[in-house]
């Protein structure tokens, strides 16, 4: 039993001890990133989106360990801007009907509008903060921890083709007639300013120290004062990044009568049952998604430049005391230590 305490008594010494010699450095620096960015819908009709993104920042970084190791444990802080761009893509058709309608001979058919090849792209601008902790290794490092996402900007634009025609019981769809306001391969656009919900993306980087890495350590062994580093990155949203919206994807006008002089069909070749079409973006309209999460994965380049170290003095006023003479007995002059 006193060899088992004896053995934690020493365990808990060599702890204290290398606590005590722990070497604490301190940086400041830059970082640029550039990576392909994903928003992921989840039980949604729609794929993943496709983009891209990057950003620039700054940050602190506090290195501590043991002063005769070249292993250091890692804490960053800083704020960073990142900007991008990412879309939607939808191959297949999306129809929205007038049912009912009535055409220049009075029969009813309905009136549908078809939109292929959409495309919703998402342009936007976010603040961030990392909170990251790690370890450094003489050229390996990684890091892991958490970013806020404050998105302060984002703009939407919505792109498709657009065709419409009558849809009829007994014969075949009437197609590309403008008299019926039937209409072929008409691009239309729309796209506004919006806003998404502060989030909170898990954050893992890897990676290595670029130069030549001296291992020795000494008082008069050269340090380096700016670090280089390359590594790659993936951010994920942890929360829902969209705000639910209750528009449909395509607004269109709601009657379409060809006899009726208040209709806007009564005008020969006109194009009005189009041109009051509006098209929205998927993310705004009911049902998209029950939640939109982020996704960035890339590259990113690091510059740290080491703060100066506190001064330490040559000559300790408490190691060792001015010379002053002392006078005793016979032996003449002493001078304290």
């Amino acid at each position: 039993m006193k060899k088992r305490q004896s053995y934690w008594v020493l365990f808990v010494a060599l702890l204290f001890s290398g606590s005590m010699s722990a070497k604490v450095n301190n940086y400041v620096g830059g970082y640029a990133n550039l990576g392909e960015w994903t928003l992921l819908p989840s039980q949604s009709q729609y794929g993943p989106s496709f983009g891209v993104a990057g950003g620039l920042g700054f940050l602190y970084e506090l290195q501590v360990g043991p002063a005769a190791k070249t292993t250091r444990f890692l804490f960053d802080v800083g704020v960073g801007a990142q900007g991008g761009m990412t879309a939607f893509m939808q191959s297949g058709n999306q129809e929205a009907v007038l049912s009912g309608q009535r055409d220049l001979q009075g029969d009813p058919f309905d009136y549908v509008y078809s939109l292929r090849n959409r495309r919703d792209r998402y342009n936007g601008i976010a603040v961030n903060v990392p909170l990251m902790i790690g370890v450094q290794h003489k050229k390996f490092y990684m890091l892991a921890g958490i970013k806020l996402y404050a998105h302060v900007f984002t703009k939407t634009h919505s792109y498709a083709t657009l065709n419409t025609f009558g849809r009829y019981e007994d014969i075949p769809d009437l197609c590309n007639m403008p008299e019926y306001q039937f209409f072929t391969d008409l691009s239309i656009s729309g796209g506004v300013q919006t806003k998404w919900n502060l989030d909170i993306d898990a954050s893992f980087e890897i990676g290595g120290r670029l130069g030549e890495v001296v291992d020795a350590v000494g008082f008069d062994v050269p340090k380096r004062k700016i670090e280089y580093r390359l590594a790659g990155f993936v951010d994920y949203g942890l929360l829902d990044l969209h705000k639910a919206g209750t528009v449909q994807p395509l607004v269109t006008p709601t009657t379409y009568d060809a006899n009726d002089p208040s209709s806007p069909t009564y005008v020969y070749n006109n194009t009005n049952m189009v041109d009051g079409v509006v098209l929205n973006d998927v993310m705004s309209t009911d049902g998209f998604a029950k939640a939109v999460n982020n996704l960035v994965v890339g590259l990113k380049f690091t510059i740290l430049f080491q703060l100066p170290e506190p001064g330490t003095c040559v000559i300790c006023r408490d190691a060792y005391k001015k010379s002053t003479p002392r006078y005793g007995g016979r032996r003449g002059m002493k001078y304290e230590e």
